[in-house]
């Protein structure tokens, strides 16, 4: 077994983990990233759309483009920063302060951090209906991931479930590759993600059903088809059924940030809706409750690639002041200026309202390390 150590682990080498990172390296942290893929770069590596947001958040630039600006960050620091691929953060282990972690499926070690910021992102929720087990239903992240990532199309015919950003910008990618998309499904009353996307494939022919849903999966041994269902105001089947040929059955219903260690380090958790799960509480700095620990990126609620990036560079700075490394802790105003502006308007009032009932503007407990 291998022991390691640092001043700072990043468990997550997504958006949020390598702003994190590579803000902390900056001023002279030792920082360890720890990414349980065989790449660095987390959801951006398979986003070929063209982000919003503000020219900070690089908007009109690709999702894989902002990987590699991502990755150069991390080259210029590379004396700081050592980065662990195909190992997983398994478990840590407050009574010693450790973190355990594998590395492929052989080597196992332990992690003495000084910090940690929990950067892992969030799982894709699937939702349960007769035959989903068959081959052909996927989540929408593996569709994107063989598409995107490997050149591989999913099938010929898929039906999309969910109306989201996801669900939307996934269907697009889909044509683009040449696969047809049947119609998106979507249980709500209204599209959940953004017009413009929902546009793109409109104007392309595809039908979007509201208050609509998958009610199974047709096939003996691969998805031949699938039968959706009309939904009433209070989410029940009203009797309106329609069979739908298609070979690939994409779910795109949502995710859940991924807290697990922040649990076990005993942060204080509370469970909100609007950040779409079990998230920590935290303060201005993204400190949590346990003062070694911080939490960025989808870890802290599900919203854009550009808000987390963000909370990384917020995690990162304030992490690496903790340490008594000399930070520019003016840089804090600045980096909640452009989370404000990500999150202004009606798009971005579920996310407010999330965070209003998670964050902390004083700890009850010595957060000076």
């Amino acid at each position: 077994m291998t022991d390691i150590s640092t001043d700072i682990l990043v468990v997550g080498g997504g958006p949020a983990g390598l702003s994190a990172a590579s803000e902390a390296a900056s001023y002279g942290a030792r920082v360890l990233i720890v990414e349980s893929d065989l790449q660095l770069g987390g959801q951006l590596v398979k986003q070929t759309h063209k982000f919003f947001g503000s020219r900070d958040e690089y908007a009109g630039t690709r999702g894989y483009k902002i990987a590699d600006i991502l990755l150069s960050e991390i080259k210029e620091n590379e004396q700081n920063v050592k980065v662990m691929i195909n190992t997983t953060v398994t478990g840590y282990y407050s009574e010693d302060r450790t973190f355990t972690a594998m590395s492929g499926e052989e080597s196992y070690m332990c992690i003495r951090a000084q910090r940690a910021i929990v950067a892992a992102g969030a799982s894709e929720r699937l939702i349960p209906f007769p035959n989903n087990d068959l081959p052909g239903v996927y989540g929408a992240g593996a569709v994107q991931t063989l598409m995107n990532v490997y050149g591989v199309v999913p099938g010929k015919r898929v039906l999309m479930v969910g109306a989201g950003n996801i669900g939307l910008i996934v269907s697009y990618q889909l044509m683009q590759a040449g696969v047809e998309v049947a119609a998106v499904v979507e249980a709500m009353p209204k599209i959940g993600g953004y017009w413009v996307h929902a546009a793109k494939i409109r104007r392309l022919g595809v039908p979007i059903l509201l208050r609509h849903s998958i009610k199974e999966a047709v096939g003996e041994r691969v998805v031949e088809g699938a039968v959706i269902m009309e939904l009433d105001d209070k989410f029940a089947p009203t009797g309106q059924e329609l069979r739908m040929d298609c070979d690939v059955i994409c779910m795109a219903v949502g995710l859940s940030p991924t807290t697990e260690i922040l649990s076990q380090a005993g942060c204080r958790m509370k469970y909100v809706p609007e950040l779409c799960g079990l998230v920590a509480e935290r303060d201005r700095a993204m400190r949590t409750s346990n003062p070694d620990f911080w939490s960025a990126g989808d870890a802290t609620g599900i919203e854009e690639a550009s808000a987390a990036m963000v909370e990384g560079r917020i995690a990162g700075l304030c992490a690496a002041d903790s340490l008594g490394l000399p930070v520019k802790m003016t840089k804090l105003d600045e980096y909640w200026t452009r989370l404000d502006h990500l999150r202004a308007g009606e798009v971005g009032s579920k996310i407010r309202a999330g965070i209003d009932k998670v964050y902390r503007d004083k700890w009850e407990v010595r957060l000076d390390g």
